[in-house]
């Protein structure tokens, strides 16, 4: 097959929906299909892998939104991905590259795949201010993901998510794997995580990785694990990645007093370190309600690592309760309790790992794996039953433009960038 996959941030830029594409595109050119990822321009990226990366305009909207916003009208682009000729485009972003994808679609016969992988209606709520634009822009999404010629969501909790915010069409699971192998790191990466981030000893050490925002459940882990120290408990707590909100985190950590217990490590991009500190650490803390899969659960449960998850949560789909995972409320007393617990029973917390790494683990070439197989299903489908050309491509484009021009904060970063 040729598959072109789209997605509106790539590497350098490090997050759940990047990894996804990055081993998408490796698992299916490892398979001897042939990959384009087109992506927006970055100017500090090198596309140094063994499929081609199209690069097409775009502007610097990482304050904003978190990564940059590409031109989904890019001539270039369209052109480039015309002339890859694919069997089937799938774009993981439902904003810029379904708009582009839908932009290919009118010169090319390839159905549409597309993947919900986040929360987007947050995403929106929380970059852009006032309901009545935040309400134009979830619609607009909605409408571009109901032009897609299948959906696919990477939970059930997503697909709900995704039905709440107004989609009314079919969509089908279809979970990511994780690229870390089975199995601990070896107890030398561990003794070197030790020295570097002060965790040699046999003190428990609770881990949290992801993007630094409070949208994550960090207030509760704050706030929860303040309780357990002032219960009695000594342990250390790992930040790994950053975002937006890392200062106030800092902040809230100092204001509780648990400051002296945390190590923020900053975005790590060395995944054997990453890898190390799965395998050192005794809980890892999830407690979030945005994640629509968590492919950081599925990593620590590759380094035998339990988590700490929501009860309901989308992050908890497929995990028992005290079995493989660990279950809380949404408060921070019910946090404290489950860390006190794993403190005072540090080898159940061995045996609730180990359930996790015989019970969770999903690599990525068995999640592609079937991914691929679902692309011969769609492909065949559309070619037995063409469907009818569509013209739904400006309404959307309108609904974009009448949200964008009454958005002063779009308004004042174009012209900060003309200047």
């Amino acid at each position: 097959m040729r598959v072109a996959l789209l997605n509106d941030s790539f590497p350098p830029q490090v997050d759940g929906v990047v990894n996804a594409v990055v081993n998408y595109a490796a698992v299916l050119s490892a398979r001897g299909h042939d990959v384009t990822v087109a992506v927006p321009s970055n100017p500090d990226a090198v596309d140094d892998y063994s499929f081609p990366v199209i690069r097409y305009q775009s502007l610097d909207t990482t304050k904003m939104f978190g990564y940059r916003a590409g031109n989904p009208l890019s001539l270039n682009a369209v052109q480039s991905l015309a002339a890859f000729a694919p069997d089937i485009v799938h774009s993981h972003c439902p904003i810029v590259s379904t708009l582009l994808a839908r932009t290919l679609r009118e010169t090319t016969p390839a159905p549409l795949v597309f993947t919900y992988h986040t929360k987007f209606d947050i995403d929106i709520r929380a970059a852009i201010h006032g309901k009545l634009i935040q309400d134009r822009l979830i619609t607009a999404l909605v409408r571009n993901v109901e032009a897609c010629d299948e959906v696919w969501t990477v939970s059930r909790g997503a697909g709900e998510n995704l039905r709440s915010i107004g989609f009314k069409g079919e969509y089908h699971v279809m979970e990511n794997g994780v690229d870390m192998p089975r199995g601990r790191a070896s107890d030398g990466d561990i003794a070197r995580v030790n020295d570097m981030f002060g965790l040699a000893g046999s003190m428990p050490v609770f881990l949290f990785a992801g993007r630094l925002r409070w949208y994550k459940g960090i207030r509760l882990i704050v706030e929860g694990l303040a309780k357990a120290m002032r219960a009695g408990e000594s342990f250390r707590m790992v930040f790994v990645g950053d975002g937006t909100d890392r200062q106030e985190i800092e902040a809230l950590c100092r204001e509780t007093g648990i400051m002296p217990l945390c190590v923020f490590t900053g975005l790590l991009k060395d995944r054997e370190l990453l890898r190390a500190l799965y395998s050192r650490a005794d809980l890892f803390l999830f407690p979030s309600a945005f994640d629509t899969n968590g492919i950081v659960v599925r990593e620590a449960a590759a380094c035998g690592l339990g988590a700490l998850l929501l009860e309901g949560s989308c992050a908890a789909e497929g995990v028992t309760d005290g079995v493989n995972g660990l279950f809380m409320q949404a408060d921070a007393d019910s946090l404290a309790q489950k860390v006190l617990y794993i403190c005072r029973h540090p080898e159940e917390a061995r045996r609730i790992g180990q359930n996790a790494q015989d019970q969770l683990y999903l690599s990525w070439d068995t999640a592609v794996s079937r991914a691929e197989a679902r692309y011969r299903d769609v492909i065949k489908r559309h070619a037995d039953f063409p469907p009818k050309p569509r013209r739904d491509l400006f309404p959307f484009v309108s609904d974009c433009v009448e949200a964008v021009i009454k958005l002063k904060e779009i308004e004042k970063l174009i012209v900060d960038m003309i200047r």
